[in-house]
């Protein structure tokens, strides 16, 4: 896919970084269905070619940000050599500067986020409680709730099953699935539809 044809999942004003940095690399994207696993990926392939997918059900500027981090990877190894970690700190130095490079591609209220989040970028978007807060308000999707929004005792969906939460454990959600019995422990930042005991 050439950076033409991901101009449609992209913001304004992103065609002369992605320029430079796809450079003379053979890359192939391809934009995937929605997966609840990951937001994208890059791998090497066998002829020295790069792969990178990335979910099309993103928003433009989250697009952009997982295509940076997943053309990072490509970048530092390059760099670097294949030995380095995936998420080491090449990697950290390669994504802060592209993140601060195309800074103008966000909007105003994102660019302080971004800032913050590039002093010390992480492997997971989840683990920036800022940068799921603003990308799921951007969403705007008013069902969903993050699980810290409700109260002991009250019941949600959350892929299908429903749920108890019954407290706090450290950091996280104690919940408790009500079909198996089982407890499951939720991250805050984690998306469940709120309901009745009848739900």
């Amino acid at each position: 896919m050439s950076i033409q044809s991901l101009e449609k999942y992209l913001p304004q004003n992103t065609h002369k970084y992605l320029r430079i940095w796809f450079a003379d690399h053979f890359i192939h994207i391809k934009v995937t269905r929605g997966r609840n696993s990951k937001l994208g990926d890059y791998r090497k392939l066998p002829d020295n070619s790069h792969e990178i997918t990335v979910n099309s059900t993103l928003t433009p500027p989250l697009f952009f940000f997982v295509l940076t981090h997943e053309l990072a990877h490509l970048i530092a190894f390059e760099r670097y050599g294949r030995r380095i970690s995936p998420h080491g700190n090449e990697w950290k130095e390669t994504f802060r500067n592209m993140l601060l490079e195309s800074l103008e591609v966000y909007d105003e209220d994102l660019r302080p986020i971004i800032v913050r989040f590039s002093k010390s970028p992480k492997a997971n978007f989840m683990a920036s409680p800022d940068l799921v807060r603003y990308f799921h308000t951007e969403k705007q999707d008013d069902s969903l709730n993050f699980i810290e929004e409700l109260q002991k005792g009250e019941f949600f969906m959350y892929r299908n099953e429903k749920y108890l939460l019954e407290g706090l454990i450290k950091k996280n959600y104690l919940c408790k699935n009500l079909a198996t019995g089982r407890k499951y422990s939720f991250k805050p930042l984690a998306r469940v539809e709120k309901c009745r005991q009848e739900c």
